[in-house]
């Protein structure tokens, strides 16, 4: 139809590793700790084809968010933590606390991002959780 918004496809859904529990808290409710790993990490740059590129230019002229960047990033941060479980699950570990991104650019159509954490093996605890009081 003439003069209606194109239909965009529905937004990537990224499901988080199933064989490595992945978390951004220093400890896992439910589970203890049973030997600290390492560090573990998932690195991974892409770079923007010169197309996204001309049209992320002239997108930023009119203001709002540059969507071929947003879901090029979304990506890449999904497939950081994919190679971050893979990575840990090498190393012998079945759970990484901690994680965190690190992202930078590297040079003018290259983005790199980094996943880390501490990889662990967790067994579930079979005490009940106490209480938390702030008193």
């Amino acid at each position: 139809m003439k003069g209606s918004a194109p239909v965009l496809p529905p937004d990537p859904v990224f499901a988080p590793p199933s064989d490595v529990l992945v978390v951004t808290t220093p400890y896992l409710p439910g589970y203890r700790v049973t030997k600290v790993v390492g560090a573990t990490f998932g690195l991974i740059v892409r770079s923007r084809g010169i197309g996204q590129n001309l049209w992320a230019f002239f997108r930023s002229w009119a203001g709002g968010e540059i969507r071929v960047y947003t879901e090029l990033l979304e990506q890449v941060r999904h497939q950081a933590l994919q190679r971050l479980a893979a990575n840990a699950k090498g190393l012998g570990a079945n759970a990484v606390l901690s994680v965190g991104f690190d992202t930078s650019e590297m040079g003018a159509a290259m983005t790199e991002v980094l996943a880390y954490g501490t990889a662990v093996v967790v067994e579930r605890d079979p005490t009940a959780a106490e209480a938390v009081s702030l008193r």
